[in-house]
C-alpha cells in the first residue's frame, strides 16, 4: 500500500499538532515551578527583613540572583534601600555581589558600579568612590552622574584644579553652561594662592574667574582686595566699581573699601562724587550709610542727619533710622540721651534680624557671606539680606 504526498501530510498533521501541544505543556509546567519558587524566596526574605533579620535576607536574594538574572533590578533598589537606611556596609554587599555576577550586561554593571561609587561615598571612602566614578566617566553609560559626583568629592576635598578639569567635562557632555561655577572654582584657587603669599598665582586666577564668568562678583571683590594691598588703589577702585554692572545688590558689601582707597588717593572730590551717584542709580543701603559718613566728614553731622532722615523717607528701613541714632547720640545729654541708648537697643535687635545673608534658593540664612549655600549647595546664590527691599 502506497502512500501519496497529499495522504502523507495528514497523518503528520495530528502527530505535529501533539507534539507541539506537548512541548507547550512541558515549557507551561517548567516555568510555572520557576514562577512558584521565584516568589517564595522572595518571602522567605521579606520575613527576614521584617524580622530584623537583614543578614539572612540578603543571603536569600542573593541565592535568588545566582537563579535568575532578572532580578537585578530588585537587588539595585534593596541596596539603595539600605544605603538611605545609613546601613552602607550592606548596600555595599548587594552591589559588589551585583557586579560579580558574569551573566550581567554592561548597562546593568555600570549602573551597580554607579550605585557602588555612591555607597562608598556615603561612608567616606573618597578615594574608591573617585576611582568608581572616574572609570565610569570614560564609559558612555552614566558617565554624567559619575562626572557630578567626582565634582562633589573634589569640591569636598577642595581640590580645586580637579573640579575645574570634572566640571568642564561635564559641560562639554551635558551642554550645560557651567562656567559660573568654574569662576567660583577659580576664586577658591586664588584664595588658596593667597593664603600661602602668593599674589601672582591669585592674580592669575581671578583673571581666570573673570573670563570664565565675566559677571563673577567675587571675582572683582577679590582682585579689589590684591589691589589696594598692594597700594594699587586706582585699580582696586576700578575692581569694585565693576560690581555695580555685575550685581549692585553686592556693592554695599565693597563700600567701605572704595571710600578707603578714594581717601588713600587724597581724592575727596572724587569720593563724594561716586557715592552721590551710585545712590542715584541704585539707592542700596549700604552705600546710603557710607555717604552719610562721608556727608558728616564733609558738612557736619546736622547735614548727614538731614541726608538720613530724606533717605529714610524713601527707603524706610532700621539700618537707617540706626545710623540716625547715632549721629544724635554725639550731641545728646542727659534724659535725652538715656531715651535715645534705649532706642538705640530696640532697633539695634530689629537690626540684627535684617542683617546677615540670605540664599534665593532654598531661604538658608547666615551672618557670614558663603559663595556656595551650605544648605542646597549652590553656588551664586547667597544675597546680603540689608540691601533686599
Amino acid at each position: 500500500m502506497s502512500f501519496s504526498a497529499h495522504d502523507l501530510l495528514w497523518l503528520l498533521l495530528p502527530l505535529a499538532a501533539f507534539s507541539g501541544w506537548a512541548v507547550a505543556r512541558v515549557e507551561q509546567r517548567r516555568q510555572s515551578k520557576k514562577s512558584l519558587d521565584l516568589p517564595a524566596a522572595y518571602f522567605r526574605g521579606l520575613n527576614f527583613l521584617l524580622n530584623e533579620q537583614p543578614d539572612k535576607a540578603i543571603e536569600v536574594f542573593v541565592q535568588v540572583l545566582e537563579v535568575n538574572s532578572d532580578t537585578v533590578e530588585t537587588h539595585l533598589a534593596l541596596g539603595n534601600l539600605f544605603r538611605r537606611r545609613g546601613e552602607v556596609e550592606r548596600a555595599i554587599r548587594i552591589h559588589q555581589n551585583l557586579i560579580a555576577r558574569p551573566s550581567l550586561d554592561k548597562e546593568q554593571r555600570t549602573q551597580a558600579l554607579l550605585e557602588l561609587g555612591q555607597d562608598y561615598l556615603k561612608a567616606g571612602l573618597f578615594d574608591r568612590a573617585e576611582n568608581l566614578f572616574l572609570e565610569l566617566a570614560e564609559l558612555r553609560l552614566h558617565a554624567e552622574p559619575a562626572l557630578m559626583q567626582l565634582r562633589y568629592i573634589y569640591q569636598q576635598e577642595k581640590d580645586w584644579e580637579k573640579a575645574i578639569g570634572a566640571t568642564r567635562r561635564l559641560a562639554r557632555l551635558s551642554g550645560k553652561n557651567f562656567d559660573s561655577v568654574i569662576a567660583q572654582y577659580q576664586c577658591e584657587l586664588a584664595e588658596s594662592a593667597l593664603a600661602r603669599g602668593g599674589r601672582g598665582a591669585a592674580r592669575e586666577a581671578l583673571k581666570a574667574a573673570l573670563t570664565s564668568d565675566p559677571q563673577c562678583v567675587r571675582a572683582s571683590i577679590l582682585l579689589g582686595d590684591l589691589e589696594a594691598l598692594e597700594g594699587r588703589h586706582r585699580e582696586a577702585i576700578a575692581a569694585w566699581r565693576r560690581i555695580e554692572e555685575q550685581d549692585p545688590h553686592y556693592l554695599g558689601e565693597v563700600a567701605d573699601r572704595l571710600a578707603s582707597s578714594f581717601r588713600a588717593l587724597g581724592d575727596e572730590n572724587g569720593l563724594y562724587a561716586y557715592f552721590h551717584e551710585a545712590l542715584t542709580r541704585h539707592g542700596g543701603t549700604g552705600i546710603a550709610l557710607t555717604f552719610a559718613q562721608i556727608v558728616r566728614e564733609r558738612e557736619g553731622t546736622e547735614a548727614a542727619e538731614k541726608f538720613v532722615v530724606d533717605w529714610l523717607r524713601r527707603n524706610p528701613n532700621v539700618h537707617g533710622l540706626h545710623r540716625l541714632i547715632e549721629f544724635n547720640l554725639e550731641q545728646a545729654s542727659g534724659t535725652a540721651r538715656e531715651d535715645l541708648n534705649l532706642l538705640q537697643g530696640i532697633i539695634e535687635g530689629l537690626r540684627e534680624q535684617a542683617l546677615g545673608y540670605s540664599c534665593v534658593k532654598c531661604g538658608f540664612r547666615g551672618k557670614t557671606l558663603h559663595w556656595q549655600c551650605p544648605s542646597c549647595n549652590r553656588w551664586n546664590t547667597i544675597k546680603p539680606v540689608a540691601e533686599e527691599p
